[in-house]
């Protein structure tokens, strides 16, 4: 524990931080797997839908005002897009009619404020790898925003455990490998240890909105805000149906022990128990990642709980350079943002549609999103021009990272507003005036680039 102890503080770690490591750190070394097995849950069978929350209402716009006035919009804003090729803040990439996901953010901000004569406050929660090129990008596009109070929360850093000693792991190579992030959950030892959660409730701040900034369909709602206002629920969870493509991924459930609704991540799943983890029919909502927070409650639970909410740990074991197999394995204890529900009695979840959850993953969502099967609309929101989203698969040997795809698609991309799936395979270049309906697949067998000819292709399998 001494040597953690003097990581931490190397690291120059804030006490919030250092109590929910040392917390996690405790769990991994008391053998604490983090597994939660079937047995001692229970599916989640009915759940409020956000259609009856809209028929509530009853706030007039004065209501509204001061209720929106007392709101934050946090978005999590920590990720490089490393997957997607990128070097800086993912957010900082251009996904409709030219506009970032940060420009569309603070335009849908600026907007519901101005539409509603509130003031909305924004905070966006960076990482230390992230911060630098988002207030250069803010800077540049949108300088009112850098003197705005409370802009800028800042992850943690974690240090990487190594497996064999259980002590901070030491790579001399690169000393900047011996940490990494901390997961999401990271967001309530932040809050505090920064003194913004008790600043905001200082200046009349109630209730977060809480989404990642990759998700194009996590808008503000204000029904869903003055629903969870009125509930009186310190937590509120935004899930949708699950379907056999969210099947590997996290769902809600009910603890059998004391009723708690709780969070399963695919790493909390015993092996044996998979086949039921992937049983959509069975547990039937997954965790969006949109949340809603009361601040005055959650510093209450801090509070009580010694300045720790008490997560859920989730240990990932990877190599101390994740480029390089044959390095030393270590542990990263990580928590997840969602997991918070556990920790509140009154916490609740509420059905959403399936358009709050539109994340840009892939370059395969980000060539659909660029199509016309979306528009932009006038309060800046991204929203489909047809009733199903286009099914859209790259070839990732060619399209997996964005400057690649750019390259093949070097005057924009097809129309896609009468297709429903389109598969594409071998490095193909396409043309100006290339439209497509229905299923279509396009291949080049062969290694070099390809141009499809301009035209209308529908329900067709095209080898160039």
């Amino acid at each position: 524990m001494e040597a953690v102890e003097g990581k931490l503080k190397e690291g120059g770690l804030n006490e919030a931080a250092r109590k929910a490591f040392l917390h996690n750190y405790a769990k991994l070394e008391g053998g604490d797997t983090g597994l939660i097995p079937e047995e001692e849950i229970e599916a989640v069978d009915t759940l409020p839908r956000f259609e009856e929350i809209q028929t509530e209402g009853g706030e007039n716009l004065e209501e509204l005002k001061e209720l929106l006035s007392k709101t934050v919009v946090l978005k999590l804003n920590g990720g490089l897009g490393t997957s997607m090729g990128l070097e800086k803040a993912k957010s900082l990439l251009a996904v409709k009619d030219g506009r970032t996901f940060l420009d569309l953010i603070a335009d849908q901000i600026k907007h519901l404020s101005e539409n509603n004569e509130a003031s909305v406050q924004f905070v966006l929660m960076n990482s230390f790898s992230t911060n630098e090129d988002t207030l250069e990008a803010l800077g540049a596009s949108r300088p009112e925003i850098l003197s705005q109070e409370d802009l800028i929360l800042l992850q943690n850093k974690s240090p990487k455990i190594d497996a064999a000693t259980m002590k901070p792991v030491v790579h001399e190579g690169n000393r900047d490998l011996e940490w990494c992030p901390p997961g999401h959950g990271d967001i309530y030892p932040s809050l505090l240890g920064s003194g913004m959660l008790d600043r905001l409730i200082e200046r009349g701040f109630r209730y977060a909105f809480v989404s990642n900034s990759d998700n194009l369909g996590a808008v503000m709602s204000t029904d869903l805000l003055s629903h969870f206002a009125k509930s009186g629920a310190a937590f509120m969870m935004e899930v949708a149906e699950r379907t056999e493509a969210d099947k590997k991924g996290g769902h809600l459930a009910r603890r059998k022990a004391d009723r708690q609704l709780i969070l399963r991540e695919s790493a909390m799943c015993p092996d044996q128990d998979k086949a039921k983890f992937q049983d959509v029919s069975l547990h039937k909502y997954f965790n969006t990642n949109n949340l809603w927070l009361d601040f005055v409650q959650l510093k209450k639970k801090m509070e009580e709980c010694d300045g720790v909410l008490p997560l859920p740990l989730i240990k990932n074991k990877k190599t101390v350079n994740p480029r390089d197999a044959t390095s030393t394995s270590v542990y990263q204890l990580e928590t997840a943002m969602g997991s918070a529900i556990e920790c509140f009695p009154n916490a609740s979840a509420v059905v959403v549609p399936r358009s709050r959850f539109s994340p840009v993953k892939t370059c395969s969502d980000l060539f659909a999103l660029r199509s016309d099967a979306y528009h932009l609309t006038d309060d800046f929101c991204v929203k489909l021009n047809r009733d199903s989203v286009p099914v859209v698969k790259l070839d990732d040997k060619h399209y997996k990272h964005v400057d690649k795809m750019e390259k093949l698609c070097p005057d924009g991309i097809p129309s896609l507003i009468s297709c429903s799936k389109l598969q594409v395979s071998g490095p193909v270049v396409f043309k100006p005036g290339t439209t497509f309906k229905g299923a279509c697949s396009v291949t080049n067998e062969g290694g070099e680039p390809k141009e499809l000819a301009a035209g209308v292709y529908e329900n067709q399998d095209i080898k160039i």
